[in-house]
């Protein structure tokens, strides 16, 4: 199942199973199909970018196994405009900073699991999402982070 909506970064789309999201990203997809969980993440997005929702409650299945499923963890954890480094995260998983900027930029549910909060050590990093950079300093701002980029 699949449903969309439009948001201040551009049209969105998140697919689910019957008991969780799967997978997310920017693109266009059909409105809102009527189903549970879809109809959660789409009220919560709708919120997140409302700034009247800071932390996301939809039920998440990225499968990422391992270190990728570690990476996903932590991210998950990084509370609404905070950051963190790729490499106070490799300390925390026990991995390199360059496997965790792979495990972030396989990250499979963007926004919802929020990669955008994870920067390089002397900058922004990268950002694989459509718009690239500027998308992941426009959710940086939206959450109000600007302040610690560079």
């Amino acid at each position: 199942m699949k449903a969309g909506l439009d948001t201040p970064i551009g049209p969105f789309w998140i697919e689910a199973d019957e008991a969780a999201i799967r997978s997310a990203g920017w693109g266009v997809a059909p409105g809102p199909a009527g189903h549970p969980v879809l109809e959660q993440a789409i009220e919560e997005l709708r919120a997140y970018f409302a700034r009247e929702l800071t932390v996301f409650s939809v039920p998440v299945a990225h499968g990422r196994t391992g270190l990728q499923a570690e990476v996903m963890a932590v991210m998950s954890a990084i509370p609404f405009g905070e950051t963190r480094t790729y490499g106070a995260i490799a300390a925390e998983v026990g991995a390199s900073a360059q496997a965790v900027g792979q495990a972030c930029g396989a990250n499979s549910v963007p926004v919802i699991i929020p990669c955008h909060r994870v920067l390089g050590a002397s900058g922004l990093g990268g950002f694989s999402a459509p718009g690239g950079i500027e998308t992941k300093v426009a959710l940086l701002r939206h959450e109000g982070a600007a302040s610690l980029l560079i």
